[in-house]
């Protein structure tokens, strides 16, 4: 089922000038209210990524799971925390430091040999945050995988039948906001049992503005 929205430009408009004064740049964030999904059944609980057209411009905090030559390089490239292996089983134990570093890091990634133990280990913080590492396979460039992730957004269904997630920053051109805002959306219709029909309403917001509602045409 096909849907374009016909304000989305003029409420992006109205939030970016509702973001100003602030002494931060703040994130736009898309909510989206579903209906009629039966939540207690698992296959209606929507759990997945998705690459944005435009990465938001706000500096994401990335950290890394790797050995060897990958932590070398990662540690020239200066990502914001590297842990080896001995590293990542030790901060696991401790609960309170590990469910600090799932909140206060945007982007995880892991070397692929790693990914079993990452799971075992730090699944239990990281999943319920939609956080799970991105597995980082031999071939692959550090540099690449790090800006292909700052692209990637978590999107999940769980207990409630509401998906709210970061689209973008107020300092970014609305054209590429709202670029980002159907991309997320032809995603989350592709994965509902009856489409658009599954969607009650969308709305925008700035982090610390109203939330505005956009209308769709169906």
């Amino acid at each position: 089922m096909s849907f374009e929205f016909k304000d989305i430009v003029e409420v992006v408009d109205k939030i970016k000038k509702n973001c100003e004064g602030r002494d931060f740049t703040q994130s736009i964030e898309l909510i989206v209210n579903l209906r009629d999904l039966d939540l207690r059944k698992p296959e209606n609980r929507i759990t997945g990524t998705l690459e944005l057209p435009n990465p938001p411009n706000k500096p994401m905090k990335v950290c890394l799971f790797a050995t060897g030559e990958l932590y070398i390089k990662a540690r020239d490239f200066k990502v914001d925390l590297i842990l080896d292996r001995d590293e990542l089983v030790k901060l696991a134990g401790d609960k309170r430091q590990a469910k600090k570093i799932a909140k206060n890091y945007d982007v995880f990634l892991s070397e692929a040999a790693l990914m079993p133990l990452v799971g075992r280990t730090w699944g239990v913080y990281l999943g319920p945050r939609g956080k799970m590492p991105t597995p980082i396979p031999p071939t692959l460039d550090i540099a690449n995988a790090i800006e292909k992730s700052k692209r990637i957004v978590n999107i999940r269904v769980r207990n409630q039948p509401l998906i709210q997630l970061r689209v973008g920053t107020q300092d970014m051109d609305a054209e590429r906001i709202v670029e980002n805002v159907q991309a997320t959306l032809n995603w989350i219709i592709g994965k509902l049992p009856k489409g658009l029909t599954n969607i009650q309403s969308v709305y925008l917001k700035g982090t610390m503005t109203p939330s505005f509602r956009l209308t769709i045409k169906r």
